[in-house]
């Protein structure tokens, strides 16, 4: 496994992890996949599977800007639906690649070449809500929310959460297997941590240890 692809696996966030990045409610969260008005990005089509909503970093940054927007400055959800719609040429950039303003319960929108807001639903041409402050809050919030402690380190653990259930090194989403496999490879410890850096020595030799267990047991 690369580099990248353990950037992708820490950029997928469960319905509990997004709760509490954002503080929308998993019932808000399934209300709006539900209704089409937002969508994780990653979404099973049998939608009563186990986890079969997961979002993505770029989604958190955007639920927190609505929750901003339905919280904070009372815009009624009605008016983000039209809000949406018409911003939908922006997809995935609509609520975190623009710049938004509030007045008077409405939303506002900065086209990219053009210095005047402008009202979303009626554009007439302000409460300025930052979104690289958004996107700034939301990364140090998932580092926060992902850092292992020390009692952590050295330990493997079972999570419904990670992985489909697999064993994984303990507070990552690292399954031990991906290490076996690396070991059997012919990686050494330190080679491993060059693939994984949040990764310590005795990370490694736990997770070996119980691979071996899992492997004399079958």
């Amino acid at each position: 496994m690369t580099s990248a692809d353990e950037t992708n696996v820490i950029a997928a966030f469960s319905e509990e992890h997004v709760e509490r990045l954002t503080g929308v409610t998993r019932g808000q969260l399934r209300y709006w996949d539900r209704t089409n008005f937002f969508t994780p990005s990653y979404a099973d089509e049998n939608r009563r599977a186990a986890f079969s909503r997961i979002y993505s970093f770029k989604d958190v940054a955007s639920l927190r800007v609505l929750n901003v927007l339905r919280n904070q400055n009372n815009i009624s959800l009605q008016h983000l639906r039209e809000v949406s719609r018409r911003l939908s040429h922006l997809a995935e950039n609509k609520w975190t690649g623009t710049t938004l303003w509030v007045l008077k319960k409405r939303v506002l929108f900065q086209e990219p070449g053009d210095p005047t807001p402008r009202e979303v639903l009626t554009g007439q041409y302000m409460l300025d809500i930052s979104l690289e402050r958004v996107v700034t809050d939301t990364r140090r919030d998932v580092k926060k929310l992902l850092a292992r402690s020390d009692q952590q380190k050295g330990t493997v653990e079972q999570s419904r959460s990670i992985n489909h259930n697999s064993w994984v090194v303990g507070g990552t989403r690292i399954p031990t297997r991906a290490i076996r496999r690396f070991s059997e490879a012919g990686y050494t410890a330190q080679q491993i941590i060059k693939e994984y850096p949040e990764l310590t020595v005795e990370d490694i030799d736990a997770a070996l240890s119980h691979e071996r267990k899992l492997g004399n047991a079958a």
